[in-house]
């Protein structure tokens, strides 16, 4: 995903739009509004053009803390502190087979044929075309944070280290360890990679950026007050999120040095943020919020493009083909969306 302008200046000139979406109305979420139609707040889980809600998948019992769809599948993946993985047929909305693994799913990614769960001191690995499944062992704590670099595959603990295991082409022991990075003195709560560079937020208010080639740490970032909750690397820019209600957009400078080169305030904690291009190609940033809404904004003006609601946070995104994404909330709903193409519709 990368945003159409890759101008730095663009980031600078940044103008928020000052007009607020309607609020929900938290008695018709409860099915007990008296108000009905004459209601002045939203009676509606989205508030926005240009896409819909399709389906709830409602298995979960408690937080759903991933979702995947792993390349060229016809299954989605889904992850809850319940203790269960649970997948469902994506032509059907039905859940085939439900995994009950005893303990909390703190995290879920996958990266080609492998499904990677975050447990507690341990990752299950599955491969989904040979039903092969390996227990990593090495993470102290829960496994809170994902991703797979460079054919490593990295996991952010509660202890504040990161562990990286390489693929490696023993079928009996498909995966290497190869080193434990520390640095972070709390929980790496978020994950990410590009530029040929690894970045982890953590608890402990700093971002770190990690050499893919030498898995040395070349620098940390201080300028969030609270968690960093997220991290994306989109075209050449570093976007952050924090709990002190913070989106910071990073750009490499000369020298090889990350500054911020625009901040964006939501006066509220951000629990998640998720990227991706809407029907018309244009890059969206989805800005999951403390107060149970998603504010979704169009890069790089960050003009509120609307706003997705849910009865507790939203916390998993995932992108599929055909304009559909997904997310998972605190109360284990995992809602089905779509994007619809605005001059199709105009056109019509």
């Amino acid at each position: 995903m990368a945003t159409k302008s890759g101008d730095r200046d663009d980031i600078n000139a940044v103008k928020v739009s000052k007009k607020s979406s309607p609020t929900i109305c938290k008695y018709w979420t409860n099915n007990n509004c008296v108000y009905g139609e004459q209601c002045m707040n939203l009676h509606s889980w989205f508030h926005g053009e240009g896409f819909s809600t399709l389906r709830k998948l409602h298995e979960h019992k408690k937080v759903i803390t991933g979702i995947t769809l792993p390349v060229g599948s016809d299954k989605l993946y889904s992850g809850s502190t319940d203790g269960t993985v649970r997948i469902w047929d994506c032509h059907t909305g039905q859940c085939v087979k439900s995994i009950n693994l005893d303990t909390e799913v703190n995290s879920l990614i996958s990266e080609g044929p492998w499904i990677f769960v975050g447990l507690k001191n341990a990752i299950k690995a599955w491969h989904t075309e040979t039903n092969a499944e390996f227990t990593l062992d090495g993470p102290k704590g829960r496994v809170v944070s994902m991703t797979v670099g460079n054919d490593i595959l990295f996991a952010g603990a509660e202890d504040g280290v990161i562990t990286a295991w390489r693929g490696s082409s023993d079928a009996n022991s498909p995966f290497e360890l190869v080193a434990s990075l520390t640095g972070h003195t709390k929980a790496v709560a978020c994950l990410t990679v590009g530029r040929k560079m690894l970045y982890s937020g953590s608890m402990d208010h700093s971002i770190k950026v990690w050499d893919m080639d030498t898995l040395q740490c070349t620098m940390t970032l201080n300028e969030h007050t609270d968690v960093v909750t997220s991290l994306i690397c989109w075209g050449e820019f570093l976007l952050s999120s924090s709990s002190d209600g913070t989106i910071k957009i990073w750009a490499c400078m000369e020298l090889g040095s990350l500054t911020v080169v625009y901040t964006h305030n939501e006066q509220i904690g951000i629990v998640s943020l998720f990227g991706m291009p809407d029907a018309e190609g244009k890059p969206v940033l989805f800005s999951s919020c403390r107060d149970h809404s998603v504010r979704m904004y169009e890069l790089p003006s960050f003009s509120e493009r609307g706003r997705l609601f849910a009865k507790q946070d939203v916390a998993a995104f995932e992108l599929a083909p055909g304009g559909l994404f997904f997310t998972g909330d605190g109360s284990g709903l995992l809602r089905v969306w779509k994007w619809s193409d605005l001059s199709k519709v105009a056109s019509s």
